[in-house]
């Protein structure tokens, strides 16, 4: 029911996707990011995540204040995550114990990328003219939109993440073709979560 394949894109990243609940979830309302799912589990272009600008280091403001939730269900996934501890990170905690448990969650370390020519003004902003990429840790589908979820453990002291997550959205919207307004963007602990709707105003980003 999971599948697993680890990409080697400058460091291992271990891309699962639960088969099941890409079925449910996404063959009618979003049949694109199904396609694009299984695409990219057989064949995702490793040169994309070998050089350039990567999602996770972005370190500038767009502008985005996200709304703090508190009692947020991920919370609570990411604190019985960390409590069961059976792998080696936080990280992996968290994220398979959502891929196995929650039934929103469709993937985990799924990967992502925006070339050139895809975004004005992307040498300007990014100073380059490789392909920005990254690694989404968990994707869900929520309330009929698409969830762009990034796991931090320390959420409340982060400058960046919604810089972050707004591009992996951006970008899954750019490899599916579905319109950003039907995504949703968010980062979290055991804690606090904090989202914001890509879409709400327009970004200024330089």
């Amino acid at each position: 029911m999971i599948k697993h394949v680890s990409l080697d894109h400058g460091w291992w990243y271990h891309y699962r996707l639960h088969e099941k609940k890409i079925d449910l979830l996404c063959n009618n309302r979003f049949a694109p990011l199904h396609s694009f799912l299984h695409s990219t589990f057989k064949d995702c272009p490793a040169q994309d995540f070998l050089s350039g600008p990567r999602g996770s280091k972005l370190r500038f403001d767009i502008g985005i204040k996200p709304l703090p939730v508190e009692n947020h269900e991920v919370c609570k996934l990411a604190e019985e995550g960390l409590n069961r501890d059976m792998y080696g990170s936080a990280h992996s905690n968290v994220q398979m114990f959502m891929l196995e448990n929650d039934d929103k969650t469709l993937g985990v370390e799924v990967p992502i990328w925006l070339r050139y020519r895809e975004l004005p003004d992307f040498e300007k902003i990014f100073h380059s003219k490789d392909s920005l990429s990254g690694h989404i840790d968990a994707l869900r589908v929520e309330d009929k939109n698409i969830w762009v979820w990034d796991y931090k453990p320390r959420a409340e002291k982060e400058k960046y993440a919604t810089t972050q997550t707004y591009f992996y959205a951006l970008m899954l919207s750019k490899r599916t073709g579905i319109p950003l307004e039907q995504f949703r963007c968010g980062y979290f602990d055991e804690n606090l979560a904090f989202v914001f709707r890509p879409d709400n105003k327009k970004i200024t980003l330089l």
